[in-house]
């Protein structure tokens, strides 16, 4: 893997100012004298969590409204199951899933989007956290005297690729002329292997200075008994009992958090007499096992920092999760449902749009779908309805000569043109 700045489209861009983050996060641990990477990696974690937690609670949002919703979504589609060569009948379970959106006040893509929003941003955090020297100037400039010397080597790229497939060296491609490339293999460089590095005969002239860049980076990439640089399975087979057992806490903690992950997020609710749902919660559940598990595996192969990340970014979203949770089960789906009207009735004032009169039609159109919820009296579906309604019309009083106002100005002209 080549270690150099990304240049994805989107990814490489995000990555770079992500990368700013991280340098000043490593510049300001130098001021106090600490220059770990290992509690960069943390700290970088925590901050770029924190802040994608606005778009991870609207996404939350979401999901529990999805699972209020799913019920009569469900109901449509098994309403309209044997009609699917009907246009009509496609077009009118189209309106009927509309409508059900509508009583809620939900984006049928309000989720995806968040997602769209969140997906660049959490691809280019792994990018930095893979390749720290090509973003954190201070990690990158301990390998520069080391890096020069080898470039005035006769033949160094075919001495260093024949290094790297002796040391069967999976993380870093072949080396070019290019000084990016030496950077990229010797901070891919484990302690065992640094030290086969001063003993290649053509770099016996500044193996003093590989020793000491040596030294200089593994202080940096030390983080508490182990180096972020090597693999877990490395300190298994070779360390003290001490290094065993840290080496293992890698893998262990990285499958442990992420089940505690899995475990505090919400589940959307189903159908026990849908097939296809049934399937697809299955198909989860199986992932949701699985992908600790397989992360669990790769710890013991790729390099420690990997581990670190993971296991931070798990405990970080845990947290936020714990946070959420207790956030939305304090919030009532009605004041929920109102506060989604609110906000898509200042947006339409905005575009100078009037209010929509769809929420008693919405609300209609849902009950005749799935009659009552299940739990749900006729009585507490009208006072829901009644209040989406209210949450309208707060949303549509405004100061006198706003956009608002004006908005509603219209909606009267036409409402009154239409009693002509």
């Amino acid at each position: 893997m080549l270690l150099t700045k990304s240049t994805t489209f989107i990814i490489g861009p995000v990555a770079t100012l992500l990368g700013y983050i991280m340098n000043g996060i490593f510049w300001v641990q130098s001021q106090i004298g600490i220059e770990s990477i290992g509690l960069c990696i943390i700290l970088f974690t925590i901050v770029i969590y924190m802040l994608l937690m606005p778009l991870t609670i609207k996404q939350q949002k979401f999901s529990k409204l999805q699972s209020k919703m799913n019920p009569e979504l469900q109901a449509i589609q098994k309403k309209y199951k044997d009609k699917r060569q009907d246009q009509a009948a496609m077009m009118k379970m189209n309106e009927e899933t509309q409508a059900v959106y509508q009583k809620y006040g939900v984006n049928p893509m309000g989720s995806c989007l968040q997602l769209i929003i969140q997906m660049p941003i959490l691809f280019a955090l792994y990018q930095v956290i893979q390749n720290i020297p090509a973003y954190v100037g201070s990690v990158y400039n301990v390998f520069n005297g080391v890096c020069t010397k080898i470039l005035a080597v006769d033949g160094f790229t075919d001495i260093i690729n024949n290094f790297i497939t002796d040391n069967k060296m999976t993380r870093v491609r072949q080396v070019t002329e290019n000084a990016d490339s030496i950077v990229d293999f010797l901070y891919a460089l484990s302690p065992s292997q640094w030290e086969s590095l001063q003993n290649i005969s053509q770099f016996s002239g500044f193996s003093d200075q590989i020793s000491k860049t040596a030294s200089e980076i593994q202080k940096m990439q030390t983080f508490g008994v182990l180096n972020i640089a090597d693999q877990p399975l490395s300190y298994i087979k070779t360390g003290s009992l001490i290094l065993i057992i840290a080496a293992l806490a890698i893998p262990l903690l990285s499958w442990a958090t992420q089940m505690l992950n899995l475990k505090l997020m919400p589940q959307a609710a189903t159908q026990n007499g849908n097939n296809d749902n049934n399937a697809m919660a299955s198909s989860m559940k199986t992932m949701n096992t699985v992908m600790p598990l397989m992360s669990a595996f790769f710890c013991f192969t790729f390099p420690v920092g990997l581990g670190i990340y993971w296991i931070a970014s798990s405990v970080v979203r845990s947290i936020q999760q714990l946070l959420i949770n207790r956030h939305l089960n304090k919030m009532n789906i009605d004041d929920l449902v109102n506060e989604n009207m609110k906000k898509m009735e200042a947006k339409r004032a905005k575009e100078g749009l009037p209010p929509q009169k769809i929420t008693n039609q919405a609300h209609q159109s849902a009950r005749n779908i799935n009659k009552i919820e299940k739990g749900m009296s006729g009585t507490d579906e009208a006072n829901r309805a009644k209040k989406v309604e209210e949450a309208y019309k707060n949303a549509s009083h405004a100061k006198a000569g706003s956009i608002t106002a004006k908005a509603n100005l219209v909606r009267d002209f036409e409402e009154r043109n239409k009693k002509k």
